[in-house]
């Protein structure tokens, strides 16, 4: 699996712009994400924010991951253009049979392919070696495309999880 997403991000966003990510309990099929990705894109190009055009970019990332971003140079993302970015997403839930809101399953990168964990299972995983301190942990709490860029994929021990483990703590 290819964790450089750096190729895949927009490039002539500002690094201030907004991310919003929503993982979901399961991977999709193939045909699955093919539609997905379409749905994002016809959802990108038709974002508004009073009547605005939002500049938006959005992509399922390892089969599981949905990426929202919208740079908010031009214009802002307030409450109604973000309900819609929402309602987006519940959409796809209710058309795959899936959870995308369920921020207690943490994702990590094991064995090329993302693993979902719940926060209550963490320090057994790294006691059985599912996972260690190096495993890249997918820190789905990034408010930025910089932070994005630079705090997304990282290891458990970079992360808020450190706290958190009792195994890291010392």
């Amino acid at each position: 699996m290819d964790t450089n997403v750096l190729d895949i991000l927009p490039k002539d966003f500002a690094p201030s712009s907004r991310v919003w990510i929503y993982q979901a309990n399961r991977p999709f099929f193939e045909k699955e994400a093919i539609e997905i990705n379409e749905q994002l894109d016809q959802f990108v190009q038709q974002w508004n924010a009073h009547g605005e055009g939002v500049k938006g970019w959005g992509q399922l990332l390892f089969n599981q991951v949905i990426v929202l971003i919208a740079d908010e140079t031009h214009t802002v993302v307030s409450g109604c253009s973000t309900d819609s970015s929402v309602r987006i997403i519940k959409s796809i839930e209710k058309q795959y049979n899936v959870n995308m809101f369920d921020r207690l399953l943490l994702g990590f990168i094991v064995k090329e392919k993302v693993q979902l964990l719940p926060l209550a299972q963490v320090n057994y995983a790294l006691e059985k070696g599912y996972i260690t301190e190096d495993t890249l942990y997918l820190n789905n709490t990034v408010l930025t495309l910089g932070d994005l860029k630079e705090n997304w994929l990282i290891p458990v021990k970079q992360s808020w999880l450190k706290a958190k483990i009792t195994s890291l703590q010392g």
